[in-house]
């Protein structure tokens, strides 16, 4: 366990356990944690950052009392970050479809979405042909956004299996996709 991870965990665990100022150093602590995480998937909406670190605080407090001490925080963190993203995304997508009505670019971007679809099952199919050793790192990495790190303590394994398992991965699923297999 990295040192962040541990601290913001132990912090925590003592707000959950009552000591109000340690939980505020919490969450003094998770914002700006979460205010990188989110800043590097929000390169092109900077303006939305700080509402989202918001949202994901109030979601966190919210869902305190959901966290298994004995799995790492920054995974929970992330996954409810990661959910006020999409939502985030999705609001943004209907407000556009209300304020730019052009049939053409409609029609356009549902075509995008079922071949997104299509392309999103493609590849589901594709990694389940993948031991787990392989899927796994690449499912965390390559497709969620976690650091090698961050993957090696959600699959449980060392962070050199983790970077030999995404490469195997990504080369055995190049070789089914070329038909090789």
């Amino acid at each position: 366990m990295n040192p962040s991870e541990e601290r913001l965990r132990n912090l925590l665990i003592l707000g959950l356990a009552g000591d109000e100022p340690t939980y505020h150093a919490f969450l003094r602590e998770l914002s700006a944690h979460l205010r990188a995480f989110l800043r590097k998937r929000l390169a092109r909406l900077p303006d939305e950052v700080e509402d989202l670190v918001q949202e994901s605080l109030l979601a966190v407090h919210n869902q305190r009392h959901t966290y298994n001490t004995g799995q790492p925080l920054t995974a929970w963190v992330h996954a409810i970050a990661k959910y006020k993203l999409i939502d985030l995304l999705r609001r943004r997508a209907k407000l556009d479809q209300f304020t730019d009505p052009l049939d053409d670019e409609i029609d356009f971007l549902s075509s995008a979405d079922n071949e997104a679809a299509d392309a999103r099952r493609d590849l589901t199919r594709l990694l389940e042909q993948l031991p787990d050793r392989q899927r796994l790192p690449i499912i965390h990495m390559k497709l969620e956004g976690l650091s090698v790190a961050e993957a090696a303590r959600v699959t449980g394994m060392s962070e050199s299996a983790v970077k030999v398992g995404v490469h195997r991965g990504l080369k055995a699923l190049a070789a089914k996709i070329r038909g090789d297999t």
